[in-house]
C-alpha cells in the first residue's frame, strides 16, 4: 500500500523512513532512492538537537469578521525544524564560496548572452536584453560552471571549462529568462526582478514573441555545441516547462495525489533546467553514466529545494525583498507547499484550494492558515532534506574547492530571503 506524504517527516532509523521518503521524493520516472545505510547517516544529523513534539497552546485571532483557532500540531510532522543543519554534513573547515569561484566564468555571461541576441530591429532587440541587464542573480549559469569544472577535475583534467560548457551555463539563463518572460504573460504579473514586466510595457503579444525569439536563439546556440546527447538532454527541459505549466493550471482530490502533483510540478518547472543542464556538462567531459547521474540528480534536489524555500517566501519575505508582491501564488489560485501542509490541520482550506481561491476572502484565509500551522516550518524541513540528498550526491565525485562551493550553496538556498 502507499504511504501517504503525511507520514514522510516520521523519520527513524528504520527500513521504513527510506520508504517514506521514496513515496514523496521519487518521481518523474528518475531515481531517487537513498541507500538505507545513507539515510541512516542523514537522519541523525538532520535529527540532532531537535525536542520531542509538544502540543500548541489553542489561542484565537480575528481578522476581519471571521475566526481563526489555533488547532493541535499537524499531523504530518514531528518537530517543528531549527535553522538549516546542512553544513554540519560536510567535515571540510571552510567551504568555498560559489559566486566567488564561479566569477570569472561569468564575468562576459550577459555580453554573450546579447551576441546571441543580436537583432537589426531595435524594440525587438530591447524587448530580448530587458532582462539581461547584469543584475539577475545568475543562479543557474553558477551552478552549471561549478557542476562543468567539479566534474573537470573529478575525470583527471584541469578545471577550466570547455567552450561547449560555458556555452550550457548561457543557454540555461536564456531558457529561464524566456520562461520568465512567458510565465508573465500566463500570470499577467507587472513586477519582476524589482522592475516592470515586458508585457506590462511592450504588450502580451510581443512578450509572447520575445520570449520565442530568446529560446530560438538559445536553442541554435545548443546546436552549435555538436552534441546529440546534450542537445537530447536540453531539449527535454523544454518540454519539462510546458508540462509544468500545464500541470500548474489544474490540482488532484486526494491530498497525496495532490502532494505528488507539487512536486513534480516543481520539478519540470523549476528543477529540470538545473538538473538537466548539470548533466549536460558532465556528459561533455565524462563518459560514465554514473558521473551523469550524479550531476543530475545534484541538479534536481537542489532545484526542488529552491522551489520550496520560493513558495515559503512567497508567505514570509515582503514585497521589497522578492522584487514582486507577496501573496501571488495564492492570489494566482495556487496551492504550494505551505498550504498543502497547513491543509492537514485547517480541512477548511481543501475547498479554497479546490476553487483555487476563487470566492471573496478565500486569500486572507488562506493566507491566515498558513501563518496559524505549521506549513513554513515543514516546507522548510522538506527542503533541507532535499538539499542534504544533493549533498551527499555531489560529495561522490572528487574532492575540489568547486564540488565543496556546490555543498555551500546549498546553505545558501535555504538561508536566502529573496
Amino acid at each position: 500500500m502507499a504511504i501517504p506524504w503525511r507520514l514522510c517527516w516520521r523519520w527513524t532509523t528504520g527500513a521504513t523512513s527510506t520508504r517514506v521518503l521514496e513515496t514523496i521524493c521519487g518521481f518523474n520516472g528518475r531515481s531517487a532512492t537513498f541507500a538505507a545505510s545513507s539515510l541512516r547517516g542523514t537522519g541523525a544529523v538532520a535529527c540532532s538537537g531537535y525536542e520531542g513534539m509538544s502540543s500548541r497552546p489553542v489561542h484565537t485571532t480575528s481578522k476581519g469578521n471571521y475566526i481563526l483557532t489555533s488547532r493541535h500540531k499537524s499531523r504530518l510532522l514531528y518537530p517543528t525544524p531549527k535553522p538549516c543543519c546542512c553544513k554540519r554534513i560536510h567535515s571540510d573547515a571552510k567551504l568555498k564560496d560559489p559566486f566567488t569561484l564561479a566569477q570569472k566564468d561569468l564575468n562576459h555571461l550577459y555580453d554573450d548572452i546579447k551576441k546571441e541576441l543580436f537583432v537589426s530591429k531595435s524594440e525587438l532587440k530591447s524587448l530580448c536584453d530587458y532582462y539581461f541587464d547584469g543584475k539577475g542573480k545568475a543562479f543557474r549559469p553558477m551552478i552549471v560552471v561549478l557542476m562543468a569544472r567539479a566534474c573537470n577535475i573529478h575525470s583527471n583534467r584541469d578545471g577550466d571549462l570547455l567552450p561547449g560548457q560555458r556555452s550550457i551555463a548561457m543557454i540555461s539563463e536564456m531558457i529561464h529568462t524566456a520562461s520568465l518572460v512567458h510565465d508573465d504573460v500566463i500570470d499577467g504579473s507587472d513586477k519582476r526582478r524589482g522592475k516592470t514586466t515586458i508585457n506590462e510595457v511592450w504588450g502580451e503579444r510581443k512578450a509572447i514573441l520575445a520570449g520565442d525569439f530568446i529560446l530560438s536563439a538559445a536553442s541554435m546556440a545548443l546546436a552549435r555545441i555538436g552534441n546529440n546527447t546534450v542537445v537530447s538532454v536540453l531539449s527535454q527541459v523544454i518540454e519539462d516547462l510546458v508540462r509544468g505549466e500545464f500541470m500548474q493550471l489544474g490540482s488532484k482530490e486526494n491530498e497525496n495525489e495532490r502532494f505528488k502533483h507539487y512536486l513534480e510540478k516543481n520539478f519540470k518547472k523549476t528543477a529540470s533546467l538545473i538538473a538537466n543542464s548539470c548533466k549536460a556538462v558532465s556528459i561533455l567531459v565524462n563518459s560514465d553514466p554514473e558521473v551523469h547521474e550524479i550531476a543530475f540528480q545534484y541538479g534536481r534536489n537542489v532545484g526542488i529545494a529552491f522551489q520550496l524555500v520560493d513558495d515559503v517566501l512567497d508567505f514570509t519575505a515582503c514585497a521589497s525583498q522578492l522584487g514582486k508582491p507577496s501573496a501571488t501564488d495564492l492570489k494566482l489560485g495556487l496551492a504550494t507547499g505551505p498550504v498543502l501542509f497547513a491543509c492537514q490541520q485547517f480541512p477548511e482550506l481543501h475547498a479554497m484550494i479546490m476553487r483555487r481561491f476563487s470566492t471573496s476572502g478565500d486569500v486572507d484565509r488562506a493566507w491566515q492558515y498558513v501563518l496559524e500551522s505549521d506549513g513554513v516550518d515543514q516546507t522548510n524541513y522538506l527542503a533541507q532534506r532535499y538539499c542534504q540528498e544533493a549533498i551527499r550526491q555531489i560529495s561522490l565525485l572528487r574532492p575540489s574547492p568547486e564540488r565543496d562551493a556546490l555543498i555551500r550553496l546549498t546553505e545558501m538556498v535555504l538561508t536566502r530571503d529573496k
